[in-house]
């Protein structure tokens, strides 16, 4: 009998650079692996690759001055609304870098208390006690009159003021509004650079059935190559990272042959049907920071087709409390297998998967993985996972 179901492995490998032949440091990481620890690879077993590792080695790379010239090309104007960016450093620092240093003036619109991430402005309270709203326009000076230099509890740092410096450095003139609507940015300005990750689809089609003359997406920026610059023809700059103070990555994309090559290599190797995956940020909210964790267009770029769909399954302490309220141990136990066994391909509606709420696997595999990995100094850009596709009934 198992005793144990789901296993998660950070696969530690070399230090990945710009060029490295990733599909087979991936397989070479799991082979020695499986060597040093002495596992054997499965059907179904989930291979899952950062990110972070795939856009470093296909050098998918832009720098500061390409993204200005972009944004030149698609606001000459160059006076712009830059609407709802993420307040971060590594994520938008160099982004917004680019933009300023293509433009004579940004007029900044920010949500508040917070941005779409959880990474907050203002004090909450501060704001309860004012003569402000949720659904009021606040100017910069009516900003630092009411909440004062907000010092973000974590960071250390106020944003609006590191936006401010860095927009100025590059001779670029700066008016910052606060509201929740996107649509007041037309108030100032008819071109609109919309940053938002999640809603942008929405408030783009918004902004332009709004009567704005020029908008665009930050997913349109640098969707393609800039004096033979990297690029991203999904996701242009959502996604990407800080690399230097003039260089960004972007996210990958080349990811589909990836994880076939490698699905490839394995077959070769093991004889196995081994899903593989590329995962960038995990779903999911922190309690405390209050901080969502994904600030990537999506949690998986690129996947093989057997992660497709999500989870169908029953809840069991229902199962328990209920149906099988009057049984106990091992009479339990295998009632409970053969449910398990006899239940519907597509159990959307029934009572017995209350509980159990459906979310994409690769949404949720690759939060496991980056919780598992972590952003730091693990060393582990690749995650073996073996048995989630297992349940009770499989001995």
């Amino acid at each position: 009998m198992r005793n144990v179901g789901t296993t998660v492995r950070g696969i530690r490998t070399p230090i990945i650079k710009e060029n490295d032949d990733l599909a087979n440091i991936v397989v070479n990481s799991l082979m020695a692996a499986k060597e040093s620890e002495g596992f054997e690879f499965k059907d179904k077993d989930i291979v899952a690759i950062t990110e972070a590792v795939v856009g470093i080695s296909e050098g998918n790379y832009v720098t500061v001055d390409d993204i200005a010239t972009d944004v030149q090309n698609k606001f000459p104007s160059k006076n712009i609304g830059v609407v709802y960016p993420i307040l971060s450093r590594n994520r938008f620092s160099m982004i917004l870098k680019g933009i300023a240093r293509g433009m004579d003036k940004i007029i900044m619109l920010l949500s508040f208390p917070a941005d779409e991430v959880g990474n907050s402005i203002l004090d909450e309270e501060t704001l309860d006690n004012s003569k402000y709203n949720l659904s009021s326009v606040i100017s910069e000076d009516e900003y630092k009159e009411t909440f004062g230099t907000f010092i973000h509890p974590f960071t250390g740092i106020n944003m609006v003021d590191f936006y401010r410096d860095l927009i100025e450095s590059e001779n670029c003139d700066v008016e910052f509004v606060f509201a929740n609507n996107p649509k007041e940015i037309l108030n100032y300005t008819n071109d609109v650079l919309s940053c938002d990750i999640h809603t942008r689809y929405r408030t783009k089609k918004m902004l332009e059935e709004a009567g704005a003359s020029t908008v665009y997406g930050l997913y349109e920026i640098m969707n393609e190559p800039v004096n033979g610059s990297g690029f991203n023809p999904n996701y242009g700059l959502l996604g990407s990272n800080k690399s230097t103070e003039e260089r960004v990555k972007l996210f990958p994309k080349t990811g589909d042959k990836l994880v076939l090559d490698i699905q490839n290599k394995l077959k070769e190797l093991t004889g196995k049907n081994i899903e593989v995956m590329v995962y960038g940020d995990g779903a999911f909210k922190d309690p405390v920071g209050h901080i969502w964790e994904l600030a990537d267009p999506v949690v998986s770029p690129a996947y093989t087709s057997g992660l497709e769909g999500t989870p169908n399954e029953i809840k069991l302490k229902y199962i328990s409390d209920n149906k099988f309220a009057n049984l106990k141990g091992d009479e339990l136990k295998e009632a409970i297998k053969e449910e398990i066994k006899k239940k519907d391909s597509d159990l959307k509606g029934n009572m017995l998967s209350q509980g159990t709420t459906p979310r994409r696997l690769t949404d949720l595999i690759g939060s496991l993985c980056d919780l598992t990995s972590g952003s730091g100094d693990k060393g582990t850009p690749v995650v073996f996972i073996q048995g989630y596709f297992d349940n009770l009934s499989n001995d």
